[in-house]
């Protein structure tokens, strides 16, 4: 789709927004997707002008928010706030909340209850969100918006917005939001760094993953020029794991399965709601379990599956760079990086993975 084409649809295609963006793509629309070029001046210039033209501003990251989704979504929630705009901000979860170890991040009331969120907004920008699928409850919002700006950096985002600020060759999307507000001639105060570099820092492993280009150190000095506490943003981010984690982190281990044959070596184990019952372990708490699974030395592919509240296996995979995890989530319909990529299933544990093992 051009920037400007309208909710009523494209004439020349006869597919509406919402048909397009319910499909999970856009009909031609600026910037990078999948397969696509990355975004060029003019695209950013739309993007700015838009959003300097707009009102009110509806802001949405991807369900179950980790540090680069919420932290571009307040980053740039904040910034336009203080530049006068009107911001809603949220994502949708329909058991609507902050993760704990992102509660310390700075512009949290900014945020609505999906239900509180614009049926039709005037502009919608979506942070992090690589398919429709991963706006939850705040889908029909995007189908529905006047212009909608999808800002991200999933090589898999096959690019639903009217405009799609996407390129993967970007180490977070905090780091796009970077670029879109220096666009906006917006300052960056300390809070507003805060938010960009929790982004930065969780997407790259702590500077560890192949994503760790110069240019991410450049923006970490940036933002660490603006005053940050990077000693307390770490210990917020990973030494503060409750005692029931690790009662759970055990039972996964102790089930934990090796399978060398398997795609240069698969590695996997599985999260279960009752694992997480006795000790009141809220889902998100156990998203850091595929990293210690991934450390195995015989296995190119770890995946956890989590079972959510609503009783669906949540999947996270990893990969040590010969396998691309992300081709294997799209066809069963997730996506991600290539090194880092996950899916959702409603199939039972053994069927999630034979469907797995047969792609891997």
């Amino acid at each position: 789709m051009t920037p400007g084409e309208t909710a009523a649809g494209d004439v020349a295609t006869g597919v509406t927004r919402a048909e397009a963006v319910r499909g999970g793509a856009a009909a031609g629309g600026s910037g990078g997707g999948r397969g696509g070029p990355v975004p060029d001046a003019a695209a950013w210039d739309r993007a700015a002008e838009l959003i300097s033209a707009a009102g009110e501003v509806a802001l949405a990251c991807h369900v179950s928010p980790d540090g680069d989704a919420l932290g571009s979504m307040l980053a740039a929630g904040a910034a336009l706030r203080a530049a006068g705009k009107r911001v809603t901000a949220s994502f949708g979860d329909r058991r609507f909340a902050v993760p704990r170890l992102l509660r310390f991040l700075p512009g949290q009331d900014l945020l609505v209850e999906p239900d509180r969120y614009p049926e039709a907004p005037e502009l919608m920008v979506t942070f992090d969100v690589s398919t429709v699928d991963r706006l939850g409850t705040l889908a029909e919002s995007a189908g529905r918006a006047a212009e909608l700006i999808v800002v991200d950096h999933h090589p898999s985002n096959p690019g639903f917005g009217t405009l799609n600020l996407i390129d993967p060759a970007a180490a977070s999307t905090t780091a796009l939001v970077e670029r879109l507000l220096h666009r906006l001639g917006l300052p960056i105060d300390e809070a507003i760094a805060t938010c960009l570099y929790v982004g930065l820092v969780t997407d790259t492993g702590s500077f560890r993953h192949s994503s760790t280009t110069p240019a991410a150190h450049d923006m970490a000095a940036r933002l660490v020029a603006a005053g940050l506490d990077t000693e307390e943003i770490a210990r917020r981010l990973w030494d503060g794991s409750p005692f029931g984690y690790l009662k759970v982190l055990g039972a996964a281990l102790g089930r934990v399965r090796l399978e060398p044959e398997v795609g240069g070596g698969l590695v996997w184990t599985f999260v279960t709601r009752a694992d997480r019952a006795p000790y009141g372990l809220p889902y998100d708490e156990v998203e850091g379990i595929i990293d210690v699974v991934r450390r195995t030395g015989e296995a190119e592919v770890a995946v956890v599956l989590k079972e959510d509240d609503d009783g669906a296996w949540q999947v996270s995979t990893r990969s040590r760079g010969g396998v691309d995890v992300a081709r294997v989530c799209s066809a069963l319909g997730g996506g991600g990086h290539a090194r880092a990529a996950g899916f959702t299933s409603r199939l039972p544990v053994a069927e999630t993975m034979a469907g797995l093992r047969a792609l891997l």
